[in-house]
């Protein structure tokens, strides 16, 4: 037996591994989280422009006055303020602007001539539409800190906090953008920064009025960037995790109610809308506990979140049913003014409810003529699937009663019929508690954010009644805003309850589309005075 010669092994060549493949990066709109984008930052600052200043915002009046600030400028400017009231006839009216650039040494290297109109008749409203007219001005100029001299306008029966309130409100609003779902450019300005004018005298209260505007503002821009997010990805889940959120952030309490929570709950009604969307429907509960007595009767805010109506079967046309993303405005704002609440350290108990979800069409969905158990054990017949923001509402104002609640104000886009009878200019408010009414009607002559008081009388109840079921969830079209308040009103008999239908009012559309931020101006000075009194 020869032996088998060795047979050298080589070694075979290794080939290189792939390199691996890295994830696409997601869009910046689906991590986005609504409320943490760029504010306008508003504070205290002296009597003239400081260090570093780049514009200076002073106002002027009709027929060419200058405000105590615009005449400082005049002199720092070497007359230029002056003469340029001389040349322009119209400056100084109402929402006017002029920008004039400062030759001199003093003061700041730019101005910003803003209208008041007539001196003796100067009001809230006026100095609103200023300082908006200013901030428009200044967008173009891109200053990095801005002297603003607007809030020591104070009209009559007005003070420097409030006023300086509402102008630090009226900035951040000014320069608030929604670009989450647009390409994002790696440098993204900031807004400026705005120093209100103040002396010595004034601080403290300009300080104070300044900080509560910027707590609105802020609140207000959580309001819009929920209602501004596109039904993709603001969905119940999505309004649920930024309570969480902001659980987290002030220290508030939170419970998310899931479906086998609503439904060994018997919320039914609830439960029938979000039935046929792949998105379940949930019932969020924040709560703030800000008073002295923790047993102290909370304020509860109830906000309807449909994250996006298609009217379910009864279905709404195509054309404009984009817009339908803005149906959680509701829910947007009462989480809005819980933001506001929370940033101000409010001396109040505060409990903000959610019921949110997705209304669509299926073959499980509710269909016209069913029939559906509220969890106070009405039944309730369905004759119109888009008449499913009431249907969610009355299952939370069940909900709500265990709070034992010093007063209860939902807030909703429940009507079409409430645009026709108010267009976008009032929120529908229905209450039958004449004081708390008063109360919501005052919070929204304050904060220029206002409210129209409208009927509940019994025989509007009328048109509700059902051949099967305790109570139809439509009444008709005559008066369709009022027979929806009437709905719910069946629900609220234990507690104070006052309705908003916001539905003219939460949302611009056209060319300015987008959520308008309302109303928690008005539900944040509704809740300031409580905590005061």
């Amino acid at each position: 037996m020869t032996a088998t010669p060795a047979v050298s092994k080589t070694k075979k060549p290794v080939a290189a591994k792939p390199a691996k493949k890295t994830a696409p990066t997601s869009p910046p709109m689906f991590s986005y989280k609504a409320g943490t984008g760029l504010v306008a930052h508003v504070l205290a600052g002296g009597p003239v422009p400081g260090k570093g200043c780049d514009v200076a915002v002073v106002a002027v009046y009709k027929g060419g006055e200058l405000s105590a600030s615009a005449k400082r400028a005049d002199i720092d400017t070497d007359g230029l303020v002056s003469h340029a009231c001389k040349t322009d006839k119209s400056l100084g009216n109402s929402g006017t602007c002029r920008v004039v650039f400062n030759s001199g040494k003093e003061g700041a290297p730019v101005y910003v001539l803003a209208g008041l109109d007539d001196a003796e008749k100067l009001n809230a409203k006026t100095l609103r539409k200023a300082t908006t007219a200013a901030c428009d001005a200044l967008k173009s100029l891109k200053p990095a800190k801005v002297f603003f001299a607007l809030n020591q306008e104070v009209p009559k029966k007005s003070d420097d906090k409030d006023i300086a309130a509402l102008c630090a409100r009226t900035i951040t609003e000014s320069f608030y953008s929604f670009s989450a779902c647009k390409k994002q450019d790696d440098d993204v300005a900031a807004p400026p920064t705005f120093e209100l004018a103040c002396t010595k005298s004034t601080q403290s209260a300009v300080e104070k009025g300044a900080a509560i505007g910027l707590a609105i503002g802020t609140g207000m821009q959580l309001t819009k960037d929920l209602g501004n997010l596109p039904g993709n990805i603001c969905t119940p889940n999505y309004l649920a995790e930024t309570a969480k959120a902001m659980a987290k952030q002030y220290k508030l309490a939170v419970d998310v109610l899931d479906h086998k929570k609503m439904e060994a709950l018997g919320m039914f009604s609830l439960l029938s809308v979000g039935k046929a969307s792949s998105e379940p429907p949930k019932l969020i509960v924040l709560k703030y506990n800000g008073a002295k007595d923790p047993k102290e009767a909370p304020v509860v805010l109830v906000g309807k979140g449909i994250t996006f109506d298609t009217g379910g079967i009864s279905l709404k046309p195509g054309a404009g049913m984009d817009e339908m993303k803005y149906d959680m405005c509701g829910a947007a704002s009462v989480l809005g003014t819980m933001k506001a609440v929370a940033e101000m350290k409010l001396p109040l108990n505060l409990i903000v409810v959610v019921p949110t979800a997705e209304n669509m069409p299926a073959g499980n969905a509710s269909k016209p003529g069913d029939v559906v158990v509220s969890m106070s054990g009405q039944t309730i017949e369905i004759l119109n699937t888009d008449a499913e923001g009431r249907l969610i509402l009355c299952d939370a104002l069940t909900y709500v009663e265990r709070f034992n609640p010093a007063a209860v104000v939902d807030v909703a886009t429940l009507t079409g019929a409430c645009i026709v009878a108010l267009g976008h200019v009032n929120t529908g408010l229905f209450s039958p508690d004449d004081d708390l009414a008063n109360e919501l009607l005052k919070a929204g002559q304050s904060a220029l954010d206002t409210a129209w008081r409208m009927p509940l009388d019994e025989e509007y109840h009328e048109q509700l009644k059902s051949n099967f079921a305790d109570i139809a969830n439509i009444g008709g079209p005559p008066a369709g805003s009022v027979t929806a308040a009437c709905f719910l009103q069946k629900y609220t008999k234990a507690y104070t309850w006052a309705h908003l239908d916001i539905a003219g009012t939460a949302w611009h559309s056209g060319k300015a589309k987008g959520a308008s931020g309302r109303p928690v101006p008005m539900l944040a000075e509704f809740v300031m005075k409580r905590a005061k009194s």
